[in-house]
């Protein structure tokens, strides 16, 4: 089943109805998903940074931000404006080229992984066959543009963060692909709408988090280091290095480095929810929903009543997560380099490949519970 097919054979057919070629329906059609993949992951990052600052606000026993609009909500928005109206302001000695893109590097993956990611039964902008390895191969391609963009800044600090980004990253991939390894073989299919499926039979007690438990940590843990959060958030160590490989951006640049931090978090998030916790399905089946008020499967408004209750579930997962990602900046200590590195080699890697062999031994050994 390919649930983007659908909207994009209406869309097609209702502007041929108008005389429209098929040719020209079809071109019309290309840039919309991207287009609305753009401006609701742009949202997506203003609700994310309103809720940081409230939520850090509240652990520090302080408001935040309650002025700019009601409760502060416009705050993000002021922003985004400063950013793009501040100069661009680039160092005499580096390289112009290499600074330029390196920004355009980091964000570009990152919004190109959202058309993977379902909101709901009919709601993906392209259901891959192989969605998840596509995600993984996209997320490899971010620290080359934060070395480049660390190594073209001409700045020591800037370099040294670039570095880090780049070992960071390698370091973490390795587990984080282990842990999404493990579920691929559950739900036999690298598809993010089968891997949800495959959750949906018995609700909160079918999600992948219970046959899961440590792959999903060892995902969530190297989900936070591949975005850079507390406590693993060294490339861009204030107390070390400044601001990392930021240190010499400013102006729409920095904004994009700004934009692509919280968008890497929120894609995180989702994939969490995607992965573990059943994606759009909520904890009580639907269908079981509906035949306790006695409402008939088949009827119209219920069919919208679930595309909207799929699309809240899979916020709503994300958004708590993102909400845990949060509190754990203000309660984790920040790590050092070393144990960073550590961390991820010598505990992450051996325990995500057991997790993976246990995985296909249980697989093997039950199939009825293991997806087989």
């Amino acid at each position: 089943m390919n649930p983007g097919i659908d909207l994009q054979g209406t869309f097609i057919q209702s502007l041929r109805d108008f005389g429209i070629p098929a040719g020209a329906a079809k071109a019309i059609w290309m840039p919309l998903p991207m287009f609305l993949m753009i401006i609701g992951a742009t949202v997506g990052v203003l609700v994310v940074v309103w809720l940081e600052r409230k939520i850090s606000a509240a652990a520090q026993q302080r408001i935040g931000p309650e002025f700019a609009g009601p409760l502060g909500v416009l705050q993000p928005v002021a922003d985004g404006l400063k950013l793009v109206f501040k100069e661009d302001v680039v160092p005499a000695k580096a390289d112009r080229w290499l600074f330029t893109l390196g920004p355009i590097l980091v964000v570009i993956p990152v919004f190109l992984s959202y058309l993977i990611v379902p909101f709901g039964q009919n709601l993906v902008i392209t259901d891959v066959g192989t969605g998840v390895f596509l995600w993984i191969a996209l997320s490899s391609v971010q620290p080359i543009g934060l070395l480049m963009s660390g190594y073209a800044s001409n700045n020591k600090y800037a370099l040294l963060g670039g570095l880090r980004a780049a070992a960071q990253s390698i370091s973490y991939e390795i587990p984080l692909a282990l842990a999404v390894l493990a579920i691929v073989m559950m739900s036999n299919s690298l598809s993010t709408i089968d891997i949800v499926q495959q959750q949906s039979a018995y609700g909160i007690f079918g999600w992948n988090i219970w046959r899961q438990p440590v792959g999903f940590l060892i995902f969530w843990i190297a989900a936070l280091a591949e975005c850079e959060r507390l406590p693993f958030d060294l490339p861009e160590a204030e107390e070390e290095l400044v601001a990392g490989y930021q240190t010499e951006y400013a102006g729409m640049k920095f904004g994009l480095f700004y934009i692509g931090s919280y968008i890497n978090l929120v894609l995180s998030a989702l994939l969490v929810a995607i992965l573990y916790l059943g994606g759009w399905e909520s904890p009580i089946p639907f269908e079981l929903l509906s035949s306790w008020l006695g409402v008939s499967e088949t009827s119209s408004w219920l069919q919208v009543i679930e595309a909207a209750l799929g699309i809240t579930m899979t916020l709503l997962k994300a958004y708590f997560l993102v909400f845990i990602a949060i509190l754990l900046r203000w309660t984790l200590p920040r790590v050092r380099i070393d144990q960073l590195l550590n961390l991820g080699w010598k505990f992450l890697l051996p325990i995500g490949l057991v997790n993976l062999l246990l995985t296909a031994a249980l697989k093997l050994a039950f199939p009825f519970a293991f997806g087989g």
